[in-house]
């Protein structure tokens, strides 16, 4: 059986089919790309509204816009791309109809064998709708706790301190510990030795906290003034004294590690004791540790020699 090259490579029919069908998917490919840039246009826009005059801090409602564009960019980008791939497919002479019908069907098998990525998907929107954390947000979940840098449908993405990314199925989260959402708080206790008086200690930290409120740097990242909850505990060898102070979100450690500096540079200034762990021997009460040391190796001199005269060791220790 011979195989007629000619007809199948008729420069005439594919001159026809490119100035066609070709130039139809051209047209199909370049809307779709112009129509997603647009979208994302418009969605970056709007983001834009949400954005106040602070770059230095992020609000509520920046954290939230950030979030959804990202989302919404995602889920457009999806569907536009799926009507693309369709009318291509049409294009083609492919009939789409028993593709939908046969992808609807599929999806049925699939969502009954992947039930933990329908999981996923159900509860990232139920993190979104119910903002329980968004961009920018420092979060502990599922035994990771880090920055959140991206939120899809099916996964969180989270990077920590030491720069590590950790991608989280939504399925996995059952418990979120967001530590940033509208305000932080630095939470603290204070231990100093109990020969001090706990009062004036309170008096000191006080006013620390009104400078740090009245800096030009720290002041605009505080909310409210040092609250001194009082006497906590009595530790080992301190006195434990609890304060805690509300900040913009992200920014207790800052202003935590800012006021602890201050407060130990106070500290030393006025004398007042931070107790650490150290050990203390007495070798005698109320009689000096050099004399103490003399009575003993007399004694035992003496002892050494009414047994039969002094040992080399305490010769060398007279010497």
């Amino acid at each position: 059986m011979s195989v007629d090259w000619q007809q199948i490579f008729d420069m005439k029919k594919i001159i026809e089919w490119l100035l066609t069908s070709g130039l139809q998917i051209l047209f199909i490919l370049v809307g779709a790309y112009v129509v997603i840039r647009i979208l994302r246009y418009v969605i970056n826009r709007i983001n834009r509204f949400f954005e106040d005059e602070d770059p230095t801090t992020r609000s509520e409602r920046e954290k939230r816009a950030e979030t959804l564009t990202k989302i919404l960019n995602n889920i457009m980008s999806l569907i536009v791309w799926s009507f693309a791939g369709m009318m291509i497919l049409k294009e083609l002479g492919v009939e789409i109809g028993p593709i939908l019908a046969g992808a609807g069907i599929a999806g049925l098998a699939v969502g009954f064998g992947a039930q933990s990525l329908v999981k996923d998907f159900l509860n990232g929107m139920f993190i979104v709708v119910e903002n329980e954390y968004r961009v920018g947000d420092v979060v502990q979940i599922a035994g990771i706790a880090g920055l959140v840098e991206k939120i899809s449908l099916r996964t969180t993405v989270l990077r920590d301190l030491e720069g590590k990314v950790h991608v989280v199925p939504n399925g996995e989260i059952t418990t979120v510990t967001n530590m940033t959402k509208e305000w932080s708080r630095f939470l603290t206790d204070v231990g100093v030795a109990y020969k001090e008086n706990v009062d004036d200690v309170m008096k000191v930290l006080q006013d620390l906290g009104k400078e740090m409120q009245e800096d030009e740097k720290y002041g605009s990242l505080i909310l409210e003034p040092l609250t001194i909850l009082g006497v906590d505990s009595f530790g080992d060898s301190s006195v434990n004294i609890r304060i805690m102070m509300t900040t913009q979100p992200l920014q207790q450690w800052t202003v935590g590690r800012e006021f602890r500096r201050r407060m130990k540079n106070r500290f030393d200034e006025l004398g007042i004791e931070i107790p650490f762990p150290h050990t203390t021997v007495y070798l005698g009460e109320g009689e000096p540790m050099n004399n103490r040391l003399a009575v003993e190796l007399m004694g035992e001199k003496g002892a050494a020699e009414e047994a039969g005269g002094p040992s080399d060791e305490l010769m060398r220790e007279d010497e």
